[in-house]
């Protein structure tokens, strides 16, 4: 009774992995071999899972997912134990049982996420297998072309990034292309980020509301979070392989060329304006010349946003301060709003409004409240007002608790900044009163009130 028992939970299992319907003999054969292959996989004896698993590959592959499943775990092992010609061998079968997936559970397997793992296994081993820079390209290009959706492993769009640059320096791709492609990769990281911040909002908000979070909720929560980090360290890694490559002596002449033939290109216009504001080209009459454009084809957020800062240049704050907030009500997407809020604020900040920064920096909180980014700008400014705001010098200092108080924040919401924010936090505490001066002043435990425009209090270290 429990063999049937074993046997029927085992059966269960694997349909709901897709096993698709085989009569007979067959079937018994084949549920025998799949749960010899899963028991040695799951055991991790890859060796003696490789024969069932093969045979089960060539004779049936439709017969269930769980071949593709604990295949790629097979193969796995066998091309991290071989070399050479044999290796290749398991790499092209790799790539081939990829392939059969996407054939017969075409429904699992997205196109774009599988046809991106197989460039980035040839890349990987493009020395074994002799592949060229302009082979992988073209394998990248094609599955980013195919399924840009679900085209979205970190590792593969630095690759993909990463490969025109090497063509583009070798001088087989044009600059336009270059800047073209680093757009796209740019713009489906943020549509990535923004995805997984979406949902990393709602269980930050359940938490600070003070509702504690399910194991489920916790293990979601380390996962975006993961997600992000990810996302982070490549976008940092693909701005630093474009590097001085997209400088305003490359870009300037190619939108001035360009720019005729692209002067109601939406699009076109938006990337032009965006690198060259980065790349602080804006003392180019071209760059006036492109916002205009911009704003006159398609009148939006982001071309309020850039006709300010064209008026911050030319010294009219009162005109631009006008634009900023008109952008900032134009923008409906929340994550895009929270961006644009968080925009504002440090074009404040610089400007010294540290009042008005401090509310679009608020706003961007409340918007996106797992990027902590605007948490460390409002700690810079409480730090950088502290000569300012206090009646005595043990007051002024205390206002540096008042900063790594609101550098922490950032660390509790946002994953990426842990290390930031607590550098950030004993940077301010160091120069905050130390304990001697708490035990000479006689106010330890004490609430301090600090006025100026920031308005808050803070409690002073018991000691």
């Amino acid at each position: 009774m429990k063999t049937k028992i074993t046997f029927l939970t085992f059966l269960f299992a694997f349909l709901m992995l897709g096993v698709s319907g085989v009569n007979g003999q067959t079937q018994e054969e084949n549920m025998a071999k799949l749960s010899i292959m899963t028991e040695y996989a799951k055991a991790k004896n890859y060796e003696a899972a490789y024969t069932p698993f093969t045979e089960l590959w060539s004779n049936t592959p439709q017969f269930s997912r769980a071949i593709y499943v604990y295949g790629e775990k097979i193969l796995d092992y066998k091309l991290d134990n071989t070399s050479g010609d044999e290796k290749v061998g398991y790499i092209n079968d790799l790539i081939k049982l990829w392939k059969d997936r996407r054939t017969h559970f075409a429904s699992k397997t997205p196109e774009g996420e599988y046809a991106a793992k197989a460039c980035q296994l040839m890349f990987d081993n493009k020395s074994v297998l002799g592949k060229t820079d302009e082979e992988l390209y073209d394998c990248f290009d094609a599955a980013y072309t195919a399924d840009k959706e679900t085209f979205k492993n970190p590792k593969s769009l630095y690759t993909y990034f990463y490969l025109m640059v090497k063509l583009y320096d070798a001088g087989k791709k044009p600059a336009k292309d270059l800047f073209n492609k680093y757009d796209d990769v740019v713009e489906k990281i943020e549509e990535e980020v923004q995805i997984a911040s979406q949902k990393l909002n709602k269980l930050v908000e359940k938490e600070e509301a003070g509702t504690p979070l399910t194991s489920k909720d916790a293990r979601y929560k380390k996962y975006y979070g993961q997600v992000l980090n990810a996302f982070d360290q490549i976008s940092g890694s693909v701005d630093t392989q474009l590097g001085d490559r997209a400088n305003c002596a490359n870009l300037i002449p190619l939108y001035t060329k360009d720019f005729e033939a692209h002067a109601t290109d939406a699009i076109w216009l938006k990337r032009a304006v965006s690198r060259m504001f980065y790349k602080e080209c804006t003392d180019d009459p071209l760059y006036e010349k492109l916002v205009k454009a911009y704003d006159e084809t398609a009148p939006s957020a982001d071309t309020k946003y850039f006709v300010a800062t064209i008026l911050l240049k030319n010294g009219k704050t009162s005109e631009a301060e006008g634009y900023l907030k008109e952008a900032y009500d134009l923008e409906e997407d929340t994550f895009k709003k929270a961006k644009l809020a968080n925009r504002i604020g440090l074009i404040l900040k610089k400007k010294g409004r540290y009042g008005q920064a401090r509310s679009y920096f608020r706003n961007a909180l409340k918007l996106n409240p797992s990027n902590g980014r605007p948490h460390l700008s409002i700690a810079a400014m409480y730090a950088a007002s502290a000569k300012d705001c206090g009646s005595t010098n043990f007051n002024k200092r205390a206002v540096y608790w008042y900063a790594a108080q609101e550098a922490r924040k950032a660390s509790r919401v946002d994953p990426t900044l842990s290390k930031a924010a607590s550098q950030s936090a004993a940077n301010y505490e160091a120069k905050a009163p130390q304990k001697s001066e708490i035990f000479t002043e006689g106010n330890s435990g004490q609430t301090i009130t600090i006025g100026c425009w920031i308005g808050g209090s803070v409690k002073v270290p018991n000691i």
